[in-house]
């Protein structure tokens, strides 16, 4: 067995992970970081962000008004320092990513093409037309090309976290449990082998693939969120999951296209198979209602009437400007026979995004000594019950940053410890002959969820969802343990631990507050 040291090890690579290893890389040459990741080096969440980053930048905004609109938009259960703190530092992260290299939209004056998203009183969404989350990802994959100190390890899946439990310690008489880095599945050469450091950073991203309708990629399965559970790692706020309003009604397509919360903030409109606005009885914001307004809002325009759909009606809009601002979601609904002058685009509501997480303080440092988590599979306080439009990719550049700096100002002490790891007990790894399986349990957990844990709850829901997947959790253990480990079987079990966090943290809460909405709990 080969074991691996290095200072820092990062899990993923999206905007989180990259951002922290290009600023402890440049900051600390002499100190070696690993990045992680199970695809390729670009494949993450972030490469899906359409919308942008939220960003006060017009003098008539405010940071005040930007607070406020996070505030409300979380319903108050966020952390008012956090969200003050992460609005403040935006302007100091735009203008570190500008000197990286990145590429934003500017209007006829020179300034940036601030946009306008559901949520936010102002225009204040900084973007690369409709696709800036790749933007970002190649400018900061550009940055770290250029760094020595930086090893990029693509097809390497973290399996668990490496932690007292593992090396036998007593964690009962420990003050604090210690992480020590992760068991790593080499992909090329199916060897599981332990890469130790200094410090462990989760950036693994988001949930979307535990539901049938998710705007996430194919890797977007809880892994982060799962191993620090399985770590004893403090998770909170499961219950709270984002669905985005306007994904592109494609029947079994995973991940689902994303109609950006942007073209509504556009001037699109919302309307049901009748035609009629319908948000405008609904909230006085209309289109521009926070998310988890507006998709319970076509959840039940879809319920009531039986339709599969509700249409975004962009007819009236601009084209020429349209395709500027949105050239990729143009050429998506051209390539399915939708021309947005003639024809309204077909949208239902789809899992988005985690607003709850691996819990973290401002720091980004979690419960577990020496593992820190920021972006998605974090939970920092800022979100609260639902997440503002386009804070996200802000609020992992922020976080990125924190933890960077609270490594740097221990550089000197940064030493990997000498700790006995055991072998990881398995007799080798090979991909199994047959996923008909794993596939049969991943397809069932998502149904579940989706039937019984999306939008709108119920006690009798949640009931019902927690006895299904301890069936599919007690058959999919026997497979883990009975299998030689694979990517697929390894992303199947967390996928159980996240859907039951989901279940059980649903359970807990008594309140019907942003992404959470159970209908027994509304008073008579």
């Amino acid at each position: 067995m080969s074991t691996f040291k290095t200072d820092v090890l990062i899990l993923g690579s999206g905007v989180a992970g990259l951002t922290t290893a290009i600023r402890l890389a440049k900051e600390m040459p002499e100190k070696e970081v690993f990045v992680v990741t199970k695809a390729n080096e670009s494949e993450s969440n972030t490469k899906y962000a359409q919308g942008g980053i939220a960003v006060v930048w017009d003098k008539l905004d405010s940071f005040e008004d930007h607070i406020k609109d996070t505030l409300i938009a979380g319903e108050y259960y966020n952390d008012p320092e956090v969200v003050k703190m992460v609005i403040e530092e935006a302007p100091a992260c735009m203008n570190q990513l500008l000197s990286w290299g990145a590429d934003f939209d500017y209007g006829k004056e020179g300034e940036f093409d601030l946009g306008k998203e559901g949520g936010h009183s102002a225009n204040r969404i900084i973007h690369h037309k409709d696709i800036t989350g790749l933007e970002v990802e190649r400018t900061l994959l550009k940055q770290v090309a250029r760094l020595t100190n930086i090893k990029l390890l693509p097809y390497h899946f973290a399996i668990d976290l490496i932690t007292d439990h593992q090396l036998g310690e007593n964690v009962d008489t420990k003050e604090s449990i210690g992480c020590y880095g992760a068991y790593i599945l080499n992909q090329k050469t199916n060897a599981i082998e332990p890469y130790i450091a200094a410090k462990t950073i989760i950036c693994t991203g988001g949930i979307g693939q535990v539901y049938a309708s998710t705007t996430n990629p194919l890797i977007a399965t809880g892994d982060g969120i799962a191993m620090a559970c399985r770590a004893k790692a403090k998770i909170r706020d499961m219950e709270f999951v984002q669905f985005h309003p306007t994904a592109l009604f494609e029947p079994e397509q995973s991940p689902s296209f994303l109609i950006s919360e942007a073209v509504r903030g556009f001037g699109a409109y919302l309307r049901n198979k009748k035609g009629e606005r319908f948000m405008l009885d609904i909230d006085e914001r209309a289109e521009l209602a926070p998310r988890d307004v507006v998709a319970r809002a076509i959840d039940h325009e879809i319920n009531a009437t039986g339709d599969r759909h509700v249409y975004l009606d962009c007819k009236h809009l601009d084209y020429n400007a349209f395709i500027k601002h949105f050239p990729n979601i143009n050429e998506k609904c051209l390539e399915i026979g939708i021309d947005i002058r003639k024809h309204m685009i077909p949208v239902v509501p789809a899992c988005h995004y985690a607003c709850g997480g691996i819990e973290v303080d401002k720091n980004g440092l979690t419960s577990i000594k020496n593992l820190y988590a920021a972006g998605e599979c974090s939970s920092t306080g800022l979100h609260g019950a639902n997440r503002l439009a386009s804070n996200s990719l802000l609020e992992a550049l922020v976080y990125a940053n924190h933890i960077a700096d609270d490594i740097i100002s221990v550089q000197n002490n940064l030493n990997v410890d000498e700790v006995d790891v055991p072998a990881w007990n398995d007799e080798g790894t090979s991909k199994p002959k047959e996923l008909i399986l794993i596939t049969h349990y991943r397809n069932t957990i998502q149904h579940i969820m989706s039937d019984l844990v999306a939008i709108v709850r119920t006690d009798s829901k949640l009931r019902e969802a927690a006895k299904h997947l301890k069936y599919v959790e007690d058959s999919t253990h026997e497979l883990y343990v009975g299998s030689k480990l694979s990517v697929q079987i390894c992303e199947l079990r967390n996928l159980n631990t996240i859907a039951n966090l989901i279940v059980e943290q649903s359970q807990g809460r008594k309140v019907n507050m942003g992404g959470f909405y159970n209908t027994d709990l509304i008073k008579n």
